[in-house]
């Protein structure tokens, strides 16, 4: 498995393609601007673009979809029907599914919004905006930051430290470095949240 990292720069959000290199297929997750780059990696590596993996509806995360679905007919995965309308594969709750020859394991996450989606490949996870290097994803309510920080602790610090995480906008880190250095996580793991 190859990771391929693309910035949209115009919401400064992080869009990923995986490729299987043995299956010659690959998954774009967040596709929030589809350019010329991605599409000639695709084409010149003679890729199948088997799927789409939306983290959460919000544009910065998905406004390329409209492209990709333009050329290619990939099979779209979100917790939001209106991502896609009819042509989007809901998803709820926690379970995995095969793609592009990869087990792709899928786990709710609300708390920055309502259909917020983590994904992991492998002993990567792409956390769109729920967790950052840092820092948390953005609620809008204390019920919210409950949720998502419970979720947080339940679902990626219960991963091995040495998971990669990707997240929806800046740099990668693991798990590890964000137990160690995420003062507002730092705070509830292993005890009742201070909210």
């Amino acid at each position: 498995m190859k990771i391929y990292f693309h910035l949209n720069v115009v919401g400064f959000s992080n869009c990923y393609l995986i490729v299987n290199e043995h299956a010659h297929e690959a998954i774009i997750i967040d596709p929030g601007q589809i350019t010329d780059k991605i599409i000639t990696q695709i084409e010149d590596s003679h890729l199948k673009l088997a799927a789409v993996l939306i983290t959460h509806n919000h544009s910065s995360h998905m406004h390329g979809l409209r492209t990709l679905r333009k050329i290619y007919d990939p099979k779209i995965y979100a917790a939001d029907w209106e991502v896609a309308g009819n042509d989007t594969n809901v998803i709820t709750g926690d379970g995995k599914i095969k793609l592009a020859g990869m087990t792709v394991h899928y786990m709710a996450l609300p708390g920055h919004t309502s259909d917020s989606m983590v994904y992991m490949i492998g002993n990567v996870m792409f956390t769109g905006d729920a967790i950052f290097a840092g820092s948390l994803g953005s609620t809008n309510s204390s019920y919210s930051k409950y949720i998502l920080l419970s979720n947080i602790e339940r679902k990626i610090f219960s991963q091995q430290e040495s998971t990669v995480l990707m997240p929806g906008h800046g740099p990668p880190t693991t798990v590890e470095a964000e137990k160690l250095f995420n003062s507002k996580l730092k705070q509830f793991t292993g005890s009742a949240p201070t909210i």
